[in-house]
């Protein structure tokens, strides 16, 4: 059994409270008798002594004088770490990072699958982390963190410069990933608070202690430079509110919740970045490759659609639309419940399925049409109303106009539902500008997609949509690539200051610098004007 305690300025700090992590795959098999097994040990109700397999980890709870020794210890290191040089910040730190993933991929793995995380999609996670900190992005990054130019007797940069203190809200269902993700804001300089979710916070306890911690003290950072504490959300938040100590907090969870803390955060003076929810959108035009197009749509029921950067709808030409479900049901076919440990599971229980009942019925009242799915399966897909896994489930909704009536076009949906929408015949010119309008006027916004052939067509689409914070053509839509941000969004996604998210970018701010090598200030003030005079005469 894996055990992890408070890290607060360099040390453990044990608890008289713990979490315990049971396997998901006993959960799977006996829900009851572990969940109850879990309750009895955090309530002190059974001593940890000789306990089963099923019990993976303990994790220090931690109260709230080591929520605030935490926030102390970060605000000490924040300027002497970002003393250090990028180079030390960034390229050491971030290549430290990749090779401690690239040395525990399956560790990390076999964490993720624990929590309840198919193995294919692990293994797509780790894929995705190896990219975030891989020599490509670190080159990006570097490139967007300081820009250096030289200007007649003059050194002039353009650098971007830590905010201080960073607190990390992940989600329980990313917790791991998410909290790699920001611990590039580690590399801008800024001193980091993570708070592991209390429901899931071993994969975030084991990243942080047994990749981040090594790698910050082989180059050297102060202690208090990473803190990591687990403990329940809405008295952690409002300490880090009321701390003076904080800066910037990047919070994950609902659009409901996300944008009246952001309220908050601004009346308290920290910087909100925020990763709430998706309704992402693909378009599918009339030449699209229909084949690649569904096996990209069947992303959808990843994790039972359970992952934010999922397609959650389709906006598809008429002329193709039957063609494109006939593929897409086709292809549903490969996506099947099971054990996380196997290999070709996609789909993870839904233990509470009642509201993907009642969007499938408001659906149906409004006019779509199942064209497959609909019911609760057992882990051997016998359909069974009391089952704890959904069919993938697709429903056609004829007409744009009206759409969004719909709940599950409107909003985001978390299981595996996704609509179809067919346009209605119209002039391909009035079509494209409608496909366009409908994908901008989502509310939402964190990544959108794009399939056609027709090079003006795919040039009208690129250049007029403009929510989200990534778009892509012609590919998987959950696909990681070095570069192009994995996160970040506008509208519901990431609220007023939302945009593709780059924790390094956005947990600094930009500082113009110049160096004098021997001028004169007067003729820096009026030195321009009186040479444009020269030239002139």
């Amino acid at each position: 059994m894996r055990t992890f305690s408070s890290y607060v300025n360099g040390a453990a700090l044990d608890s008289e409270d713990w979490v315990y992590v049971i396997d998901a795959d006993a959960l799977l098999d006996d829900a009851f008798a572990s969940l109850t097994l879990k309750r009895k040990l955090e309530r002190g109700l059974l001593e940890p002594v000789g306990l089963p397999p099923s019990v993976v980890a303990k994790i220090a709870k931690a109260d709230r004088k080591t929520v605030e020794l935490a926030l102390e210890a970060a605000a000490s290191a924040a300027p002497l770490w970002a003393a250090f040089p990028l180079e030390t910040r960034l390229e050491q730190l971030g290549r430290l990072i990749h090779a401690g993933i690239v040395d525990r991929a399956e560790d990390i793995v076999d964490v993720l699958v624990q929590e309840g995380h198919p193995l294919a999609l692990a293994r797509w996670q780790v894929s995705g982390m190896l990219d975030c900190f891989g020599p490509q992005s670190l080159g990006f990054y570097r490139a967007q963190m300081l820009q250096e130019f030289r200007e007649r007797d003059r050194q002039l940069s353009v650098r971007r410069l830590p905010d201080g203190v960073v607190c990390l809200n992940p989600p329980q269902n990313a917790p791991l990933s998410s909290s790699l993700l920001g611990v590039t804001s580690l590399m801008a300089g800024n001193a980091l608070v993570v708070r592991a979710p209390r429901s899931a916070p071993l994969g975030a306890m084991f990243i942080l202690h047994e990749i981040v911690v090594p790698a910050l003290d082989e180059v050297g950072a102060p202690p208090g430079t990473l803190n990591v504490v687990c403990g329940d959300p809405a008295p952690m938040l409002s300490a880090w509110l009321d701390s003076p100590y904080v800066n910037d907090i990047m919070y994950f969870g609902s659009s409901e919740n996300g944008l009246p803390f952001e309220e908050r955060c601004v009346a308290a003076g920290k910087k909100p970045i925020l990763e709430l929810a998706g309704n992402d959108t693909v378009v599918v035009w009339k030449d699209a490759d229909l084949e690649l197009a569904a096996e990209a749509l069947t992303e959808s029921f990843y994790g039972s659609g359970q992952l934010c950067m999922i397609p959650n709808q389709v906006v598809v030409h008429p002329d193709v639309a039957e063609d494109l479900i006939k593929h897409v049901v086709r292809a549903v076919g490969h996506v099947r419940p099971g054990h996380a440990w196997e290999e070709d599971v996609l789909l993870t229980p839904v233990l509470r399925n009642e509201k993907f009942f009642a969007c499938l019925r408001d659906a149906v009242e409004k006019g779509a049409e199942i064209a497959c799915g609909g019911h609760a399966m057992q882990l051997d897909e016998t359909r069974d109303p009391a089952g704890i896994f959904l069919e993938p489930t697709v429903v056609v909704v004829r007409g744009i106009d009206g759409a969004r009536e719909i709940q599950a076009v409107r909003s985001e949906t978390f299981f595996p539902l996704l609509p179809v929408v067919i346009a209605d015949p119209e002039p391909d010119d009035v079509l494209l500008d409608r496909f366009v309008d409908y994908v901008n006027s989502n509310a939402y916004g964190l990544r959108n997609s794009v399939w056609a052939q027709d090079s003006s067509v795919v040039d009208a689409l690129v250049s007029r949509i403009n929510k989200g914070g990534l778009l892509k053509v012609n590919d998987s839509h959950i696909g990681f690539l070095p570069f192009l941000p994995t996160h970040g969004g506008t509208g519901l996604t990431g609220g007023v200051f939302g945009e593709a998210n780059y924790p390094i970018l956005r947990t600094s701010h930009l500082q113009g610098l110049s160096v004098s090598l021997g001028s004169r200030p007067r003729e820096a003030v009026f030195g321009a004007w009186q040479a444009r005079q020269s030239r002139n005469r």
